[in-house]
């Protein structure tokens, strides 16, 4: 019998998209949690579990990154 495969949830993927912005850009854990107006802990919680992540958040990330929201939700 084949294992089912796992599906990426989209907050997840929109998770993942952040981080790799956060590298790309060489911000720090503390400059990320200002622009999404949380704490650097939260943000190792979204790690762990991204289903946290609200769409107010999502909302601050954009207008600071300048970024489209269907570029976030791309894989």
């Amino acid at each position: 019998m084949a294992k089912k495969a796992q599906r990426i949830t989209l907050y997840k993927k929109i998770w993942g998209n952040i981080r790799k912005y956060q590298y790309l850009h060489d911000l720090s854990d503390e400059e990320l949690a200002k622009i999404l107006e949380l704490t650097t802990r939260t943000l190792y919680t979204y790690d762990k579990d991204p289903s946290g992540l609200t769409l107010k958040r999502v909302q601050s990330f954009i207008d600071c990154s300048g970024m489209e929201l269907d570029v976030l939700t791309s894989a």
